[in-house]
């Protein structure tokens, strides 16, 4: 295992923020976990394990040790006359795995293409779009409990999988996911009723793979980060918030244009983007931090915007949006040091 000091970090994470990590390690093979473990140096030092830093903002310098999971590996364990069984390693690039699934003609995961990040982090996030979430097709989750060193096999309940939200987002620093096994269907289910989707998929039939192409020319055509030379960012920067049915019915009377969807525990689901949007936040700038002109719920870095700029600025955007509607908006981003 090679253990490197004060590491810049700034080429591992999206935002494109400068901070450094008091120690990085990145973890390639299962056998060297005892021995980052073992290691009397980072014993009482926090943990970052770490994928493609695609959903973290860093405010500061990191003072423990960052681990960079890059485990790699994809197995077809089963399959039956309805499903396939696959193990993909942790380390592996989400969209890559995606696109090697459909490009296979296996359905399942076409309309989570293009989430930048590793297969590790989707359980955490409990990553999601267009319709279907990781959820919706993980079976089990390998993972390393940190303070035991044992190996887990989580089940799909045991993951407390919820609207960007896990049992490993709950519990950040205990769990190193080491891979993630999916149940992914063999009916194909075509979900492309979404705004942007079938207009992009246009007169073209509808496959794993047209669905897939079609979702990643809508993702690129919002979302900066995705081409050299766009400004850094994670994507959607907050959450979209739930509220109690009361609430959102009170807000709708005075905002008839606000975006609310029912959920099946009785609360609605606000537009997060829209809420910013009204508070005037949509294109602005300051400096190299700003919101993306082309989606207020994305924040971007436009050249040098320390992390603690970009938290500035997302402070600024909740305080607003509180003061203006009372919703309270909750960073679907990790924000370090906690």
């Amino acid at each position: 295992m090679h253990l490197e000091e004060h590491v810049s970090l700034l080429t591992h994470n999206t935002f494109r923020v400068e901070a450094r990590a008091r120690y990085f390690v990145t973890l390639e093979q299962l056998e060297e976990i005892p021995v980052l473990l073992a290691d009397e140096r980072l014993r009482t030092l926090p943990r970052l394990i770490l994928g493609g830093g695609s959903n973290v903002l860093f405010r500061d310098d990191f003072p423990g040790v960052v681990v960079r999971v890059a485990l790699q590996g994809i197995e077809l364990l089963d399959e039956d006359g309805s499903h396939r069984l696959v193990r993909v390693a942790a380390g592996e690039n989400w969209h890559d795995f995606v696109r090697w699934t459909v490009e296979q003609g296996w359905p399942g995961l076409e309309n989570l293409s293009l989430i930048p990040g590793t297969v590790g982090a989707a359980p955490v996030q409990n990553i999601g779009a267009y319709g279907v979430e990781l959820a919706d097709v993980c079976e089990v989750v390998e993972a390393v409990e940190l303070s035991t060193g044992e190996t887990h096999t989580i089940d799909r309940a045991a993951c407390r999988f919820a609207y960007r939200d896990s049992l490993f987002k709950q519990q950040a620093g205990r769990w190193l996911i080491t891979s993630v096994i999916l149940r992914l269907p063999k009916r194909f289910a075509p979900r492309i009723d979404y705004p942007g989707v079938r207009e992009a998929l246009g007169a073209v039939d509808p496959t794993p793979l047209t669905i897939s192409d079609a979702i990643c020319a809508v993702r690129r055509a919002k979302l900066p980060g995705l081409a050299p030379g766009e400004p850094g960012s994670v994507g959607s920067f907050f959450k979209n918030p739930l509220v109690q049915a009361g609430q959102a019915e009170a807000l709708r009377a005075s905002y008839p244009g606000l975006p609310a969807w029912s959920q099946p525990d009785g609360r609605f689901k606000l537009s997060a983007a829209w809420l910013i949007e009204q508070c005037g936040w949509k294109g602005y700038r300051e400096g190299d931090a700003g919101v993306y002109a082309k989606h207020a719920l994305v924040l971007v870095n436009h050249g040098r915007a320390t992390g603690a700029e970009l938290w500035r600025l997302a402070e600024a955007i909740r305080s607003s949006v509180w003061e203006r509607f009372g919703v309270s908006l909750t960073p679907e981003a990790l924000i370090l040091p906690a």
